[in-house]
């Protein structure tokens, strides 16, 4: 009389309650493209700030002085900092895919260690770049 109606496995369809509940593990080149997306959208996002103090700073030199002024505060360091990793590790990772387009590390092992490079590459430079914000040297 009543009939049990069963679903049929989806295979390859992952929603993002999947991925971030689900006990899904992504592999570090997929984490990698993500971030790849993310630091594009970021720097996208941050467009206008960017062009708001360049436009500023080439206004005179007063305007300049209050710029300099304005940006020696922490909460903008630390916007500024995000602002040149995401440059950063978009340009390695684009490298990355540049590559891979090429058909060079297609393989898993070294699209780990590629992915490994970028971000190594990209934290390490972003590093280098909060001391020298910062005041260290």
């Amino acid at each position: 009389m009543s009939e049990v109606v069963r679903k049929k496995p989806r295979f390859g369809v992952m929603r993002l309650s999947d991925a971030v509940f689900g006990g899904y593990r992504l592999p570090l080149a997929g984490f990698v493209s993500i971030l790849h997306r993310a630091s594009g959208m970021l720097m996208f996002v941050l467009l206008p700030f960017i062009l708001y103090l360049l436009d500023n700073s080439l206004t005179s030199e007063i305007s300049f002085a209050v710029l300099q002024k304005f940006t020696s505060g922490v909460f903008v360091k630390l916007v500024i900092l995000a602002l040149t990793w995401a440059y950063l590790h978009h340009f390695s990772a684009g490298i990355r895919h540049l590559l891979m387009d090429l058909h060079v590390g297609l393989d898993k092992d070294s699209a780990r260690q590629s992915a490994v490079a970028v971000l190594c590459v990209s934290l390490s430079l972003t590093l280098a770049v909060a001391l020298k914000l910062f005041g260290v040297f």
